[in-house]
């Protein structure tokens, strides 16, 4: 349940949800004002989201969890983590919610699951992210679920000639 009563569940996800998935990435990178890449340089196929849910299927460092309503993804976040040895321990999430269900708590539904399942996994020991300092809502409920920034990119988005805006990155302990 979220704050609208709409029924949602949460799953890790599997390749039989590559289409959903495909279908939800494109809706929000067509109408997000927040994502750093946009509809038009997304040339992801079913076949390579397969591919991708695959590698993380078969990670333990890497988690896919999708939001259900009515047997439809309405939502999804997914960790991925450092190959490097020495970073190992770490990654970063991106989380993405259909436009219709948003500001209804599925976002931070997601992230407390990814957050439990991380505290509970011996291999992840900090969890990161990026958001545009534009996204002051997401930026609050990072803030509120204990998210602390450790940096800035500043410019590091160039939305057109004269519009920039920073990456703040953030980060929390598990």
């Amino acid at each position: 349940m979220n704050k609208r009563n709409i029924q949602v569940s949460l799953r890790q996800g599997n390749i039989n949800d590559a289409e959903a998935i495909l279908e939800l990435q494109k809706e929000v990178l067509s109408e997000s004002k927040f994502m750093i890449s946009i509809i038009e340089e997304y040339q992801e196929t079913t076949e390579q989201l397969r591919n991708w849910i695959e590698k993380i299927l078969n990670n333990k460092r890497e988690k896919l969890i999708v939001a259900e309503s009515k047997g439809q993804i309405v939502g999804l976040i997914v960790f991925r983590s450092k190959s490097t040895k020495r970073l190992s321990h770490t990654g970063s999430f991106t989380a993405m919610v259909k436009k219709q269900y948003r500001n209804q708590g599925i976002g931070k539904l997601l992230i407390k699951e990814l957050l439990n399942w991380a505290e509970h996994n011996p291999l992840v020991e900090k969890v990161s992210l990026g958001v545009l300092s534009t996204n002051q809502r997401a930026i609050e409920l990072y803030k509120s679920m204990g998210f602390v920034e450790e940096g800035r990119k500043i410019k590091e988005v160039k939305f057109s000639d004269d519009l920039y805006v920073d990456d703040i990155l953030m980060y929390k302990l598990v």
